[in-house]
């Protein structure tokens, strides 16, 4: 969840240190500080808040300069936000920063306690900190073998021992850790948008691999002190794609790009017939053989896509079809046998507990395919086949284009799968395609809507509570347009399968409650027209979303926003964005943060 990076070579290492950890503050932003070599002594500068913050007390300081440091933005897990909290940490000889979770913190202090040895702080990182130190007897890469045979959990560090001037050792176990060596030197960080100013190629220190960074390479070493070469990847976006462009936030920014993201993940994918064409992905046509029910697992937004992806498969496929919470997935002690596929839903790749799950449908025989934004990720890397979203970098906290993008992909699998075993004929599949095809077309014109989202957000802005309700595939919307608004707004929201308002749902609707009423689908249409009224006849403000300029009683609503017309199965594509916008400017009327909401972070690589 934090973002940290490191700098060793010829520049000012605090300006690369402060952009870098600026452009990771999605990763965290309860408090962030540096530490630098300066001379025989490490320098530390840290505070609460915002990078924003901290850069003004290194402005302040003119004569911290330095050409090897480390900086961290954190996201609070253990202790509360404090600048004592705050990484990076001291102990005798060992600067360190964290991200990540020491999950025998507890049992280690004991020992160090033992030994006569105590924090100053609540955080499990001062504990780590502290164990390396009591380690540490000259031997930096010893000391760091013996660390990993005492710690458990997860984590990725960047440390600066005081007795080694100008170099940077990082170690990594389950939280990711990219890194180049460019003209300036050497960088290392959380995620490749803290690199990219420096270097398009990139490589993921392997997990239980060390990294020794100097001014004028880095090596990698394995747990046998074996000098090792990592794969060397390359990004296909640049710096302004990480930049905000004039935009007031990131998340306006990524909703806009979303024609984009969707043309950049469908049209390579596309075979002459206008059918569907996978084989770059490497999955191959017989990827379902002997496969008797796929299993979807994700969490937030991401599982949300997967409810979306079960409706399409089952239609299509005929095949069983769950969606499990990864969170919840990984200890239920699933039925997954060789006859399982499942499909893992990632942006980052990094999702700790969907990266557990996958491990777990590995240990169980399963097949696996991910689907990922992020080239290189560890949950890419351990899938038997990957699929990746080409969105681009998104920054804002609230997923909005990797949303979209990750359901493009559940279609084109769907699509492949489903022509493969002669559910679909070319002729129906191509028909699909196209389909498929002119969502792009219909988002541009659902971002014209703008002025009339702006105008509902005035009109909910001040509300308690707000009720999505929704069938089918609105339904599976719902939940998704229900997680926008509640973690950018901070308004109670649910979302409810509109069929349930009878079975206790709606005691909560009172006079001038907020309801959201998705309904684009045709079959189920009439059904959602009865639970509108009876919504209305309790009060509601009601805020339809159609599929198309549907004759409607106006009675039965305050606001109508009719989306460009496409076939059902396409309608959650426009209704998404309507979504978004509605749940943007809802947050931009109440005057919060929206890229950065209070107590979250992009990036969930801790349990």
């Amino acid at each position: 969840m934090c973002g940290i990076i490191g700098f060793t070579g010829q520049t000012e290492a605090k300006n690369v240190l402060l952009e870098g950890l600026e452009a990771l503050e999605y990763r965290g932003y309860d408090s962030a500080g540096i530490a630098c070599f300066n001379n025989d002594v490490i320098d530390t500068i840290k505070t609460t808040g915002k990078v924003s913050s901290l850069r003004k007390k290194v402005v302040a300081m003119p004569e911290f300069h330095s050409t090897c440091g480390i900086g961290h933005t954190r996201w609070a897990t253990h202790g509360g936000v404090s600048d004592t909290n705050s990484h990076p940490h001291t102990f005798g000889k060992v600067t360190l920063i964290h991200n990540g979770i020491i999950e025998n913190y507890h049992e280690l202090e004991t020992k160090l306690a033992a030994e006569g040895k105590f924090p100053v702080s609540q955080t499990d990182t001062e504990i780590a900190v502290m164990l390396i130190d009591y380690l540490y007897h000259g031997n930096p890469m010893e000391t760091l073998k013996k660390a990993m045979d005492y710690l458990e959990g997860t984590y990725a560090f960047c440390i600066l021992f005081k007795d080694r001037p100008g170099v940077i050792y990082c170690l990594r176990n389950g939280s990711p850790l990219v890194a180049c060596h460019c003209e300036e030197g050497s960088v290392i960080a959380s995620d490749m948008v803290a690199l990219i100013k420096y270097s398009k190629e990139y490589f993921v220190l392997p997990e239980q691999h060390i990294a020794v960074l100097t001014k004028d390479q880095i090596t990698v070493f394995d747990a046998k002190d074996k000098v090792v070469m990592p794969k060397m990847l390359y990004v296909n976006w640049d710096m302004s794609a990480a930049m905000k462009g004039g935009y007031p936030h990131f998340m306006l920014k990524e909703i806009y790009e979303q024609p984009e993201a969707l043309r950049s993940t469908i049209m390579p994918r596309i075979a002459k017939g206008n059918l569907p064409d996978l084989t770059n992905d490497g999955l191959p046509h017989t990827i379902l053989d002997s496969v008797n029910r796929i299993i979807i697992t994700a969490c937030g937004t991401a599982m949300h896509a997967g409810l979306i992806g079960r409706v399409m498969f089952e239609r299509l496929l005929r095949i069983p079809v769950t969606v499990e919470i990864a969170s919840e997935f990984r200890y239920q002690k699933p039925i997954i046998d060789s006859n399982t596929l499942v499909i893992t839903i990632s942006q980052s790749g990094e999702t700790a507990d969907t990266l557990a799950a996958l491990r777990l449908a590995k240990s169980g025989h399963a097949k696996t395919l991910s689907i990922v934004n992020v080239k290189g990720s560890s949950i890419a890397r351990e899938s038997d086949y990957v699929m990746y979203t080409h969105a681009g970098p998104e920054i804002a906290v609230a997923s909005t284009k990797a949303y979209t993008a990750q359901l493009s992909c559940l279609y084109l699998l769907a699509f492949d799968f489903a022509l493969e075993k002669g559910r679909l004929s070319e002729e129906d599949c191509s028909k699909e395609m196209e389909g498929l095809l002119q969502i792009i077309p219909a988002i541009e014109k659902t971002l014209t809507f703008h002025p009339l989202a702006k105008e509902i957000s005035r009109n909910i802005k001040d509300c308690e509570d707000l009720f999505f309700i929704g069938r089918g595939l609105d339904y599976a919307l719902s939940c998704e347009g229900s997680i926008k608004l509640k973690e950018i707004s901070y308004i109670h929201s649910e979302a409810y399968a509109a069929g349930e308002l009878k079975h206790g749902t709606l005691s909560l609707v009172t006079e001038g409650t907020p309801v959201i009423a998705v309904a684009t689908q045709s079959s189920v249409y009439s059904k959602m027209i009865s639970n509108i009224r009876e919504v209305r006849a309790r009060g509601a403000m009601v805020i339809l979303i159609t599929n198309g300029n549907n004759t409607v009683d106006s009675s039965l609503y305050d606001y109508h926003v009719p989306l460009p017309y496409l076939s059902d199965n396409f309608a959650p594509f426009t209704a998404a964005v309507v979504l978004q916008m509605l749940a943007y400017y809802t947050s931009v009327q109440r005057g919060l943060d929206v890229d950065q909401p209070r107590n979250l972070a992009k990036s969930v690589t801790v349990e």
